[in-house]
């Protein structure tokens, strides 16, 4: 694969809460240079990049419930319709991770349904944290993103204990079939890593070393 190749999966990310406007903007000017699939902001910062994206191939992304999905389903979908209304066109939303700990997988699927009902023509990835779930507990969130019609899976917010592996990745794919999305994200910082998510059946890189990867 080459790096143009590479760089059409990779979700240019920038989340820190300090992150300035003269960042993002930068953040858009680098996805439009290197052809990234989309640039990932939080919701204050959406309509900023949306705007700078314009005219573009690069995606407008945002992040909901971000990154503790610890929110009211009804919380994340007005966050969500906002988002949308700012220029969102994909929506990266985390789990409600305590509520998947607790075996509550109907309440999971609903979240992950009221999100989606609220994206209207944007794709939804869902965020199940894997490194806080069990292998058992990875398979029953993607069944439930599956269920409620999400268009990918992702690993990892980048902002717990732990990011993408390629273990996970795998077993998110096995999971989900040969047809849903699955991004990995966190931590990944080189070619070498993107390569092996790809390989491990991953179709979307989330990083923050987006250049770098695609640099190699």
């Amino acid at each position: 694969m080459d790096s143009k190749q590479i760089a059409k999966t990779i979700d240019h990310t920038l989340l820190k809460p300090d992150a300035t406007k003269a960042q993002i903007l930068k953040l858009c000017d680098e996805a439009r240079t290197y052809g990234f699939a989309s640039v990932c902001v939080n919701p204050s910062r959406i309509a900023l990049a949306a705007e700078a994206l314009k005219g573009t191939d690069v995606t407008p992304c945002c992040v909901v419930g971000f990154p503790l999905g610890a929110i009211p389903s009804e919380s994340k979908a007005a966050e969500t319709a906002l988002a949308v209304k700012n220029g969102a066109r994909e929506i990266d939303m985390v789990i409600d991770i305590g509520r998947a700990k607790d075996g509550y997988w109907a309440y999971v699927e609903s979240d992950i349904a009221a999100v989606k009902a609220a994206c209207g023509p944007a794709k939804l990835k869902v965020i199940i944290e894997t490194c806080l779930l069990t292998d058992d507990e990875k398979v029953k969130a993607c069944q439930a993103a599956v269920r409620a019609n999400a268009d990918f899976v992702k690993t990892s917010t980048g902002f717990s204990k732990a990011g993408a592996t390629v273990a996970d990745v795998r077993l998110m794919r096995q999971t989900v079939g040969p047809d849903m999305g699955v991004k990995a994200a966190g931590g990944i910082h080189n070619r070498a890593e993107a390569l092996a998510m790809l390989e491990a059946g991953a179709t979307r890189i989330g990083a923050s070393s987006g250049i770098a990867i695609v640099s190699e």
